[in-house]
């Protein structure tokens, strides 16, 4: 299976969660507990990469498993990172709006190829740096509204403290994926034992969050498990699958590919969301959505194209090379 096709599914399915979660909404409410679902979710990915590392085995006797648990242990720290980024995240939504946020989450895409430069020792090139940051501008322009409503006041309006905030959590987000990214290219294990291995400690992080939950409401509402299913509908069901579906595919990408596949699949999933909504709930589309679109694809050229599409050198420079002729020099000695 190429990289591209499953950054391409990877995209369309990451841009329908927004819009499926708004779905299953009732007059913009959730009528089920919505920290179930990604709970619900790590369980569905854990149960089918059981399943396939099940069948893997049966067809391939020479899966390579890894037990140690030197090896086993280490898979339950990006489950620690996505925990303490939760809580940045809540945190950092108390000192700046929701419009701030988003436009803040977009330092992700340049940290995320810091860290990956730094621990991963994956070297870029200067158009690829540049194909980057272009991809923050391009995001961030699509984000942006008009200067005139109040939203571009509040940009810079908040303390210290949420910027701060904002940045901690983009750099947890970039080093939970290049962790991840690490521990999926580290050894031959088969694909499907490190996600076991992933999804055990995802379950097992989400569990205890819905039991702390308990802990802090009294148990007004009884234990997670008996309203764990309370207000389901068919579009919840489906929220939790495409949060599964994604969480399969990244892994893939992670084993496979590399981040920065998986930022660029991720924001411009962000853009097809942002253009879908337009016809799905009547949204007005902006002069700034079509300039990020655009200066997103330029992005996306600048990064995944072969050099020689990118700079196009003149005839007499890729002719040189042909034109080179052997000299010899004979040296003569005096007698």
């Amino acid at each position: 299976m190429h990289w591209y096709f499953v950054a391409a599914l990877l995209t369309i399915l990451t841009s329908s969660q927004g819009i499926l979660t708004t779905l299953s909404q009732s007059n913009g409410k959730y009528l089920y507990d919505y920290a179930t679902v990604p709970f619900l979710a790590e369980v569905f990915k854990l149960l089918l990469s059981s399943l396939f590392l099940w069948r893997e085995c049966r067809v391939s006797p020479i899966t390579r498993v890894t037990t140690e648990w030197k090896s086993v242990r280490l898979y339950v720290i990006p489950s620690i990172i996505y925990l303490i980024h939760n809580n940045v995240q809540f945190a950092t939504l108390t000192y700046v709006d929701t419009s701030t946020y988003q436009i803040m989450g977009n330092l992700k895409i340049v940290t995320t190829a810091i860290l990956f430069r730094l621990f991963l020792r994956r070297r870029l090139s200067n158009l690829q740096w540049m194909a980057i940051v272009l991809l923050t501008v391009g995001t961030t322009t699509s984000q942006v509204k008009g200067c005139g409503e109040a939203s571009c006041d509040s940009m810079f309006a908040a303390p210290i403290q949420g910027y701060m905030l904002g940045v901690l959590s983009a750099c947890l987000s970039a080093l939970a994926g290049v962790y991840t990214e690490f521990l999926m290219k580290k050894n031959n294990d088969s694909l499907y034992w490190q996600n076991v291995q992933l999804y055990t400690f995802g379950s097992i992080f989400n569990m205890a969050r819905l039991v702390l939950d308990d802990y802090r409401s009294g148990y007004e509402n009884g234990f997670w498990w008996q309203r764990l299913f309370n207000g389901y509908s068919i579009t919840t069901w489906m929220v939790v699958l495409n949060l599964g579906s994604t969480g399969l595919l990244v892994s893939w990408l992670m084993k496979y590919a590399d981040n920065i596949v998986k930022v660029y699949s991720t924001s411009l999933a962000m853009l097809l969301t942002m253009v879908l909504s337009v016809n799905l709930f009547n949204l007005k589309p902006t002069l700034q959505l079509f300039l990020g679109i655009i200066i997103c694809m330029m992005s996306l050229h600048m990064y995944f194209a072969p050099p020689n599409m990118l700079v196009d050198l003149p005839a007499q420079a890729r002719a040189a090379p042909e034109s080179l002729k052997e000299v010899t020099v004979e040296r003569r000695t005096g007698s």
